[in-house]
């Protein structure tokens, strides 16, 4: 069977379709070899091989400038990219910083706070002790002031129940000598 195909693909090829000789222009194969021919030599007249060349050129040559600029964005990304990342390792670290200082400053305020209330309360203590001293002074000067007055109404009592006339009388007449005697 396979010999019969072989056969019969070499009996019915297209050259034998063609009838007469090879090359007049009654055999459809030598015109269409004929015009092949004049295509091929009117494309290489017209430069269109050149021009495709040149086209292909122009578009891996776009291409090629597409891809330098990509290669180009690429790398001022990446530039970028660690500039941020250096911005932002140094934002953190400042953030760092700011936190650290507050709250140190925040230990130190507490730190002024407590001996601010120290200082206070010992003013207070202070200021209280003052007033129980005056108050105790004052507490003093007050029985005193009243014992003076309980000993002078006592001592008018007894000096109004044991003194006669004449001796209230001369006792004022030496008053008013020693007045005389201080005023010159």
């Amino acid at each position: 069977m396979k010999k019969l195909t072989i056969l019969l693909a070499s009996v019915a090829t297209p050259t034998f379709a063609a009838s007469g000789p090879f090359f007049s222009m009654l055999n459809t194969d030598f015109v269409v070899l004929i015009g092949f021919i004049l295509f091929f030599a009117l494309l290489a007249y017209l430069k269109v091989p050149g021009l495709l060349g040149g086209m292909l050129d122009k578009r891996a040559e776009g291409i090629k400038s597409d891809l330098d600029e990509a290669k180009a964005l690429r790398e001022e990304a990446q530039t970028i990219l660690a500039s941020y990342e250096r911005k932002q390792k140094e934002v953190q670290e400042q953030a760092d910083r700011i936190v650290e200082a507050a709250k140190a400053e925040a230990q130190n305020a507490a730190a002024e706070a407590k001996e601010d209330l120290k200082h206070s309360i010992k003013r207070r203590l202070a200021a209280a002790e003052d007033q129980i001293v005056s108050a105790q002074a004052s507490a003093v000067k007050e029985v005193r002031d009243s014992a003076i007055v309980v000993a002078v109404a006592a001592a008018n009592d007894v000096i109004a129940s044991k003194m006669t006339a004449a001796s209230g009388n001369a006792l004022i007449e030496d008053a008013i000598k020693d007045v005389a005697d201080k005023l010159h």
